[in-house]
């Protein structure tokens, strides 16, 4: 049990942080936009970093890494349902660009 606490005290540890992190960038930028000095280029290192680009980056990679496992698996299993399962993700991928 006392495993579990210290590996839940690292992740609260964790996930305050990323949280404080979070809360100085969105300071800047209000600070930014009330002050009249956002410009393009600043904007868009805020857009690249914010938490959900960051979040939608990890599940498009590990969508990714999910069709490239069910194409080398494709011989292996001949199963419609993983065939189907590969060429939805791969639809989600492909709609997400336009």
């Amino acid at each position: 049990m006392q495993v579990d606490k210290k590996h839940l005290i690292k992740a609260l540890n964790a996930s305050a942080r990323d949280l404080q992190q979070d809360i100085t960038m969105h300071y800047g930028l209000m600070a930014s936009i009330l002050e009249g000095e956002v410009d393009e280029k600043h904007l868009q290192h805020f857009l690249n970093v914010c938490p959900r680009c960051t979040r939608e980056k990890h599940l498009e990679a590990a969508i990714r890494e999910a069709i490239e496992i069910l194409e080398e698996s494709r011989k292996s299993f001949k199963s419609k349902q993983l065939e189907q399962l590969r060429i939805r993700l791969s639809r989600v991928l492909t709609e997400r660009r336009l």
